[in-house]
């Protein structure tokens, strides 16, 4: 582990759950857990490996608890990230986690258990993030139900009209266009394509690309610009170049 890792970069209601450990073990799982939050995003595995590491030693933490779970989530472990997410939830009396656990459930092939999960009477008392998250969950597991027009009623809230540059509002934008492409609503799909590229201000989407993909173009990168291009078969192009030198 890098020298340069500290136990005071943790959050500080986490160094002090921590503190029911004693002062060695604290030391070396906190050390564990801030790797894996600094890995979780470029190197899912790794994270994953140390939150597995603070796991063992300290599987009696929420924190602890949540830390793996949602590293086991990054990497697609649903059963693993299933339990750990519903102990963090039973040792902290947190609700925040109700979206993962819902997808965790779809993960693992059981898309009827995922909108149980949706229905849960403590959803109503998520911050707007996670309530949003949990509705795109819920549209996905309309989809792996075969129910492509429901997936697109369950994204029909009232944030949809939302125009402020929030992540949330990237990923809703984003999630109702998927929804509308698999209803054969193309049209309305690139509208909220484009909506979900004029808020993603982080990239946390690939909004533009589909929305290219609609038009039949593709993006084309030039330095610092983008541009859009015909997306005509090269070898096609190539064809009608000898075509054109044989004429002469």
């Amino acid at each position: 582990m890098p020298d340069d890792v500290a136990f005071n970069e943790l959050d500080p209601e986490v160094r002090k759950e921590l503190t029911g450990l004693p002062k060695s073990l604290a030391e070396v799982v906190g050390r564990h857990m801030v790797m894996a939050g600094r890995l979780l995003d470029d190197e899912p595995e790794r994270a994953y490996e140390h939150a597995s590491f603070a796991r063992r030693k300290a599987s009696r933490m929420g924190i602890v608890r949540e830390a793996a779970g949602i590293a086991a989530y990054s990497v697609g472990k649903w059963q693993e990230a299933l339990s750990d997410l519903r102990a963090a939830r039973r040792m902290t009396g947190q609700d925040n986690y109700l979206p993962m656990i819902a997808d965790c459930e779809r993960g693992l092939g059981r898309p009827e258990r995922a909108l149980e999960i949706v229905r849960d009477p403590a959803a109503k008392d998520l911050s707007i993030e996670d309530r949003i998250e949990l509705r795109i969950v819920a549209a996905g597991a309309r989809r792996d139900l075969g129910q492509p027009e429901a997936a697109v009623v369950e994204l029909q809230i009232p944030e949809l009209k939302e125009r402020r540059a929030r992540p949330w509002v990237a990923r809703l934008f984003y999630a109702y266009a998927d929804a509308l492409v698999a209803s054969g609503r193309k049209k309305e799909a690139r509208e909220y394509f484009a909506r979900a590229s004029s808020v993603d201000r982080e990239g946390l989407t690939d909004a533009d690309e589909r929305m290219a993909e609609l038009e039949g173009v593709e993006i084309v990168d030039i330095g610092d610009d983008v541009v859009w291009t015909d997306a005509e078969d090269p070898d096609a192009e190539a064809g009608e170049s000898e075509e054109s030198e044989t004429d002469r």
